[in-house]
């Protein structure tokens, strides 16, 4: 078998991310190239039921750059895979249907397979011999997967995200205490619910754009880089420190920190919540990032 160039893309309720790789006939790989845009294609999908015209256009935009560079690198497959955003959306089919146009052929994965891929992918990058539970944060979803080693023993999805947080709780800019204070009861709600089936993992592992974007803001990282955030700690201290910093900044404030891109200053504040509220919970003082989600879960899985 000669070497494979595979595309992988992840159509998410709030980023766009492509990965190409070159997969060796002994099956390891070299990453080649990856991107990630906040496309943001779930905005106002919880109050109207619909994706919006213009979020569809943008993201068929960064799609449609995406295959022209893919091209360039003659891939022998194009995988790509639609998360929460298109499983709610009532006018889902017809944005599948354009993506189709462009050539790419996506599948809408389930919550539960959306767990599992992060789960898959963390279990192979870290490398984490106990039991640990995976906090992959979305746009419009957040999964909660938990299990050892490479064993999977439970995924949770819940139908929350930056996304439909924001837009449900945060109404003022800066956000207001009583909004934080709602926001953070409402997860503890829902969180709790995960607590109760994966209480005994030793570790937690936060994936997605938020929590790489504090790792950034706590290493003064700029421009990102991906090798220095990939298997960083950070500590419930540092998580607390950056949830009050930032939610006491206005949207145009956070903007102007070089680590934020301008359209995830509108949303971090919710993200960090996640983490906030999940670590007190489960009652853990550090939690470890990882780079490899979705993208890196499919072609793994793609490989064997």
């Amino acid at each position: 078998m000669k070497t494979k160039i595979i595309v992988l893309i992840d159509i998410g309720t709030y980023s766009t991310r492509m990965l190409i790789v070159a997969v060796h006939k002994d099956g390891h790989f070299d990453e080649i190239f990856s991107v990630g845009r906040i496309t943001a294609l779930g905005r106002k999908l919880k109050e109207t039921g619909l994706l919006q015209k213009e979020a569809m256009e943008e993201t068929l935009a960064v799609l449609k750059e995406y295959t022209l560079i893919a091209k360039e690198y003659h891939p022998d497959k194009i995988i790509a895979v639609a998360t929460q955003a298109c499983r709610e959306a009532k006018n889902a089919e017809e944005f599948l249907q354009k993506v189709k146009n462009l050539g790419i052929d996506v599948r809408v994965i389930s919550g539960e397979e959306e767990a599992q891929l992060s789960f898959l992918a963390t279990s192979k990058a870290l490398k984490i011999e106990d039991k640990f539970v995976v906090i992959d944060q979305g746009g419009g979803s957040t999964e909660f997967s938990y299990g050892e080693k490479d064993k999977l023993i439970k995924a949770i999805s819940f139908p929350f995200g930056i996304v439909n947080l924001t837009e449900r709780f945060i109404k003022s800019d800066p956000p207001t205490e009583e909004e934080l204070q709602h926001l953070q009861n409402f997860l503890k709600s829902q969180i709790l619910t995960a607590y109760e089936d994966m209480k005994d993992a030793n570790q937690l592992v936060g994936l997605g754009g938020t929590i790489t974007t504090v790792v950034a803001l706590e290493k003064n990282l700029y421009p990102y880089d991906s090798k220095k955030v990939h298997g960083a700690v950070l500590t419930y201290e540092s998580i607390k420190k950056w949830f009050e910093k930032l939610s006491s900044m206005t949207i145009q404030q956070r903007k102007a920190i070089p680590m934020i891109e301008d359209k995830r200053a509108e949303a971090i504040v919710s993200g960090i919540a996640i983490f906030k509220v999940a670590m007190e919970i489960f009652n853990k003082d550090t939690i470890k990032i990882s780079e490899w989600g979705i993208r890196h879960g499919l072609l793994l899985k793609e490989i064997s």
